[in-house]
């Protein structure tokens, strides 16, 4: 949510800080603003392009500060678009992430004769910096004071009039990153903006502020105490993050789930053992096998990758697995004995806010906590005691899912690990990794069906509503398809397990409310196909998710059929889910919908 890029070097800031912003549209937005030292500022709501246009020849300086904005606090208007100032205009800011005491701040600024232009949290923060900055202050000073008096989250760049060689950054809850170039240095909230100029990068950690100048940098903590950082080199490339000839970066990533799968895996499965290696996890897997209980925790998709991964690890290893929602669990009163459990934090971005205070409020507790991430060096991936990174390479299309794939594979992997230790036969474990194996190429045989679903899309795209239903290891899936389709379609859709549907969801049923059912020939493909025939019965619309094999068969039941290739049970997931992103993508298409950048959604979701 939100974007942030800054400049501060040898050459004109301004080309950095309009491209920085429309390689960080993806995260979401509803307006933008632009602030150069020198310069000025220019504000707009809506899309960065009306903000590119607005900006004349000749606005230029050698230090500047962006920001894309998701409205929390006002309406997305311009004038509430950052940078925010204070009164005189001295002292400009970016700000992501939420001030929860902004109206107190206001308050008690307001009665010292401040007065306020927006209705934003971010001004009350400027205006508090501003009050304590004077002549004989530094900005950095000014900032730390003000950044002391703050409750809630915050990534920030500084800029002033007075010290034009100067920009500030702070983070507390939301990323930031300092990239170091030949011309200068540039500040972002994620690598998007910076690939193209530099890939050597600082990350700012919690409670951590840098000074920049053309010079160098200083990165302290708020207690003005020096910290030593690591310089770290980005694994993206520029060309990782271009859509390569596809219309949207939602389809470009959804064809690259092939070499996702290979990507997730290489150098991970062990054929002659029947086993998985994770080397993320080798220095603490002697406590997740001890463990009596696993807890799951994402959002949004990673929460569904969370709920497969719960019936993958029961199944394989016969370990209790429980998944809960980020943003509820950190308020759950725990009930077990730390030592016996073990977290287990997914998160595509490794920056999602819930899922990070989550990880906290674990680690205070002592439990072990392990992160599945994609995102190299980001803040959960520093955060957890350990974990596995999905290496399925920049996602840029809001809806994950490639990365969503991506955790499927990883927790199959971490199933099949957790297995061998427990009662899975080293045949049955080989058999397993044979299926992982082959599942690249049965990802590609699923896109090559990729006409057909279109086909199906356009059947169905003025549909109003949508229910998608599946059992056991295809429940989960049901959730995330109807998902998707919500995202970035616009439609109502809801996922069930399909044995639920006769206790309430059966009395939607009617011929203008289809339903997509996840029917593969599994343990449960006869009850599955009851369901079918149960909403038939009611004169309801089915399209049927089956195996190679069981077309015909489902045809007899079912309006329309896709098919996947057959695999093992528990590897299915990855296999039906590519054909309902392909739906959902040819639906929104259809129905003409900004597909890569939905409204109301980001990315990376840095708020609670």
């Amino acid at each position: 949510m939100c974007g942030i890029v800054g400049y501060i070097g040898k050459n004109n800031a301004t080309p950095f800080l309009i491209d920085g912003l429309r390689a960080l549209e993806y995260r979401g937005y509803d307006s933008a603003g632009i602030y150069v030292v020198s310069a000025g500022t220019i504000k707009r709501a809506g899309k960065v392009e009306e903000l590119a246009k607005s900006v004349p020849e000749g606005f230029s300086g050698t230090a500047g500060i962006a920001h894309t904005r998701w409205a929390t606090h006002g309406l997305p208007t311009e004038l509430n678009a950052h940078p925010h100032a204070d009164e005189s205009e001295t002292v400009w800011l970016v700000h992501n992430g939420i001030i929860e005491n902004y109206a107190e701040l206001r308050d008690a600024l307001s009665a010292k004769g401040v007065r306020f232009r927006t209705e934003t949290d971010t001004e009350a923060l400027v205006a508090l910096i501003a009050s304590k900055y004077d002549a004989k202050t530094p900005l950095e000073e000014a900032v730390r004071a003000a950044l002391a008096e703050v409750r809630g989250t915050y990534g920030i760049v500084v800029a002033s009039v007075r010290e034009p060689e100067k920009l500030v950054a702070a983070r507390f809850g939301s990323p930031l990153m300092l990239g170091i170039g030949t011309d200068g240095y540039y500040i972002a909230s994620d690598a998007t903006p910076i690939l193209k100029h530099t890939r050597e990068v600082v990350y700012l950690d919690d409670g951590e502020m840098v000074i920049v100048t053309r010079e160098g940098y200083d990165v302290r903590t708020r207690e003005h105490e020096p910290v030593k950082k690591t310089v770290e080199t980005l694994e993206w490339d520029v060309e990782a993050v271009q859509k390569k000839g596809h219309e949207h970066f939602m389809l470009k990533e959804i064809m690259e789930v092939p070499e996702v799968i290979e990507n997730s895996m290489r150098g991970r499965l062990v054929p002659d053992e029947g086993t998985a290696n994770l080397g993320g996890l080798r220095d603490v897997l002697p406590r997740v096998k001890r463990a009596k209980r696993i807890i799951i925790t994402g959002c949004g998709s990673a929460y569904y990758a969370g709920l497969v991964g719960e019936l993958l690890i029961e199944e394989l290893a016969g370990i209790p697995v429980e998944v809960e929602i980020a943003s509820e669990l950190r308020y759950r009163r725990p009930t077990m004995n730390p030592e016996d459990a073990v977290l287990i934090a997914i998160s595509q971005s490794g920056e999602t806010l819930d899922t990070l205070e989550a990880i906290k409020e674990a680690k205070r507790h002592g439990m072990l906590t392990l992160g599945i991430v994609n995102v190299v060096g980001s803040t959960i991936a520093r955060e957890t005691d350990a974990g596995v990174y999905n290496h399925a390479g920049p996602e840029i299309g809001v809806a994950s899912t490639k990365a969503f794939v991506s955790q499927l594979t990883v927790l199959s992997l971490i199933g099949l690990l957790l297995g061998r230790a427990d009662s899975l036969s080293a045949t049955d474990g080989s058999a397993f990794v044979r299926e992982l194996a082959a599942l690249p190429e049965h990802a590609r045989t699923v896109l090559s069906r990729a006409a057909h679903i279109e086909a199906l899309a356009k059947r169905y795209a003025s549909m109003e509503d949508a229910l998608f239903l599946g059992r056991k290891f295809q429940s989960p899936i049901a959730y995330e398809g109807a998902l998707k389709l919500k995202e970035i379609s616009y439609v109502h859709a809801e996922g069930y397990p399909a044995g639920e549907m006769k206790h309430g969801p059966i009395a939607l049923i009617e011929p203008a409310f289809p339903s997509v059912v996840l029917a593969p020939r599994d343990s449960l493909y006869e009850k599955t196909k009851s369901n079918i025939q149960e909403i038939r019965a009611r004169s309801g619309k089915v399209i049927a998710v089956t195996t190679d094999g069981s077309e015909e068969e489902l045809a007899q039941v079912a309006d329309d059929v896709i098919a996947v290739p057959k695999t093992h049970e528990a590897l299915l997931p990855i296999l039906t889910t590519i054909p309902l992103q392909l739906f959902a993508y040819y639906v929104a298409k259809e129905r003409g919908l900004p597909i890569d950048k939905p409204r109301n959604l980001a990315k990376s979701v840095t708020v609670e």
